[in-house]
């Protein structure tokens, strides 16, 4: 995928062995994510990570973890935008790409695998800054809660007036 909004961790939908049937060892609610690309840039950044709620209610706006309509095997993430007909639909934050729902439709509820939570920046981000200033900086912006699009809009807003 071109613009490498792919998301990796662990497959809930396959919870049996394969062969003999058994269920595996239930997996725990949470997990976590890296995130790969810039679809979802400015929320997102490459490198970041998301711990991610397995099976959580979806509302409009929340960031989530879904299987790619074309390609199943490919797991993306996106900005859960309305629901419609037979499904979500699915947009990236970022404007300047369109691998979404207006490429590939909406995407069937089946295919939502998670809802982000939190939002973890990299360590690397510092890129060599070591001072204690920047150690300081980074351990206070390093978790974020992944908020819906309604708070950021509003957010961004706002400070677009006050300029």
């Amino acid at each position: 995928m071109p613009d490498g909004d792919r998301w990796q961790g662990y497959d809930r939908g396959r919870d049996r062995e394969p062969g003999n049937g058994r269920r595996r060892r239930a997996a725990p609610p949470f997990g976590l994510a890296d995130v790969v690309g810039p679809s979802m840039v400015p929320t997102l950044q490459p490198g970041d990570q998301l711990v991610v709620h397995y099976g959580a209610p979806v509302r409009p706006g929340d960031v989530i973890v879904l299987r790619h309509p074309m390609q199943q095997d490919l797991l993306i993430v996106k900005r859960a935008v309305e629901w419609r007909d037979g499904g979500w639909w699915v947009l990236g934050d970022n404007p300047f790409t369109e691998n979404d729902s207006r490429e590939f439709g909406t995407v069937p509820d089946d295919f939502v695998l998670a809802r982000a939570r939190v939002r973890l920046r990299p360590f690397g981000f510092l890129k060599g800054q070591r001072s204690p200033a920047a150690l300081v900086s980074w351990a206070v912006s390093a978790v974020r809660p992944v908020r819906s699009s309604v708070r950021s809009e509003r957010s961004v807003s706002r400070r677009l007036r006050a300029r």
